[in-house]
């Protein structure tokens, strides 16, 4: 009797964590999202859109004759460096810690420098630095970059992640129902999982970690122009290739009303705001956040034709809305040209070829070898544009920043924003970024990309077996 009571009780129990598990599942997958976040901004005209490149290219695929194209951040300082009224960046990723034996440029030093420079030198104009904590190794430490700034009167935010949903349901239960309440604080003791060099961080803090999600936004404001780019001020990052597109006008206050939704949630200021009046121009530019960007891009993917084309250049495809847009624009008759990193290296380590390979043996299966696909030759670094070009009879179509094609970066899990631009056929930035893409297709002065098989060749069943439990299960890494 004492025995099947105590059955009773221990079945009882289990069933009543299953049930708060369950619901702790569900509320945090899909509670409503802070106020701003999944952003449609209005269509404004200009006539400045600039389009920036990072590239990294050899000659061969052993690096002979490697040579280094390093113009985002140059940009990205000059911007600031010029900014009279005030200064508002977000990246996710800013640091100079790294294994790998390379020289790589100092760019978390440079940009650190021009800000607190820009700082000290107008001690009244608001400088505000927007991050992801892990940048601070969630709570176990904040970076010598962070602290120079903050010693000189730039406001820090470090985006309060907790207010968005979780992409990964079956740890994010045991997380927020345990491992959240655990004190984050404290001096780290375990290595940290980004570089030997970097400072230790605390067990709570890799419990945090394992909650995988981010601010992955990367852009800067000034009452001048903005930037919108796939790159981080990361040094180990610094031979990546990268898009970055800049914009001035109206569209900047639709930016900054973004950004103060992520700082006002996460404790951050206000943020101010420019005068400025709406004008003729020959292009059209949006920005959009979150879901949004998978929105616009589905319904300018839809409405392609036989005859129309398309560029994509991406460091991760994995979303199955985009994938099957893709395939279905493939086989109606459009010209769909796809330029991928192979996803075999992550800062020195070898990586799977997860989810490109996979994706990329369904979309040549599916489309019966009409998919047009190379990989980019990362000699060194990985192809991290995220990039897509889409002409039509009537315009070219363009969708770039720090979004990845994968549910975790579109589905409002994580914090991303895109510029869309509309441009005429015939302008400067459409030819400019399709002569982009041809160099790099065609290999015109260096061998930037290599032909399919190069990796698919080497793709095994496991891989495809590993990725297809990782779609299920929802426990990945990107």
């Amino acid at each position: 009797m004492v025995k099947k009571q105590k059955k009773r009780i221990f079945i009882g129990f289990l069933c009543l964590f299953a049930l708060i598990y369950i619901t702790v599942i569900l509320w945090h997958t899909y509670k409503p999202l802070p106020e701003g976040v999944s952003f449609e901004g209005n269509i404004h005209k200009t006539n400045h859109v600039e389009f920036i490149t990072d590239l990294t290219y050899a000659q061969d695929q052993e690096g002979t004759g490697m040579i280094h194209e390093n113009h985002i951040f140059e940009e990205v300082n000059t911007m600031i460096t010029e900014a009279e009224e005030f200064v508002v960046v977000d990246f996710f990723l800013f640091d100079g810690y790294y294994d790998e034996d390379e020289d790589f440029p100092k760019i978390a030093d440079n940009l650190s420098n021009t800000l607190a420079n820009k700082k000290k030198e107008n001690p009244n104009m608001p400088v505000v630095f927007i991050t992801d904590p892990l940048n601070r190794g969630y709570g176990s430490y904040e970076n010598e970059w962070f602290q120079k700034m903050r010693d000189a009167g730039v406001e820090i935010v470090y985006t309060d992640l907790d207010q968005l949903r979780d992409s990964t349901p079956i740890y994010s239960g045991i997380y927020r129902i345990f491992f959240q309440w655990f004190d984050i604080g404290g001096k780290g003791w375990i290595a940290n999982a980004m570089a030997s060099d970097a400072p230790k961080m605390t067990i709570a803090s890799y419990m945090t970690l394992l909650n995988v999600k981010a601010n992955h936004r990367k852009a800067v404001i000034t009452e001048k122009e903005a930037m919108v780019t796939s790159s981080n001020p990361h040094d180990a990052s610094g031979f990546h290739g990268n898009i970055a597109l800049t914009v001035n006008g109206p569209i900047i206050n639709d930016i900054l009303k973004s950004e103060e939704a992520v700082s006002l949630f996460s404790g951050g200021p206000k943020l101010p705001r420019i005068q400025a009046e709406e004008v003729e121009g020959e292009y059209e530019v949006q920005y959009l956040t979150e879901k949004k960007i998978l929105n616009k891009l589905l319904a300018d993917l839809a409405v392609t034709k036989k005859g129309d084309k398309i560029w994509l250049g991406m460091f991760f495809v994995a979303k199955r809305d985009i994938v099957n847009a893709l395939i279905d624009a493939a086989n109606r008759g459009v010209e769909v040209n796809l330029i991928l990193d192979p996803n075999e290296n992550s800062f020195g380590q070898e990586k799977s070829g997860l989810p490109n390979r996979p994706v990329v043996q369904e979309m040549v299966e599916d489309t019966k070898e009409k998919m047009n696909i190379r990989w980019y030759n990362t000699v060194i670094g990985q192809y991290h544009t995220k990039a897509i070009w889409i002409q039509t009879k009537d315009h070219t179509i363009i969708s770039s920043g720090s979004a990845n094609y994968t549910e975790r970066t579109l589905d409002n899990y994580n914090l991303e924003n895109n510029l869309r631009v509309i441009a005429p056929n015939d302008s400067e930035l459409a030819l400019q970024m399709e002569a982009y893409f041809e160099r790099l297709w065609n290999n015109e002065d260096a061998m930037y990309t290599v032909d399919l098989e190069k990796f698919q060749d080497s793709f095994t069943w496991w891989q495809r077996w590993i990725y297809s439990l990782q779609k299920l299960l929802k426990i990945t890494t990107y």
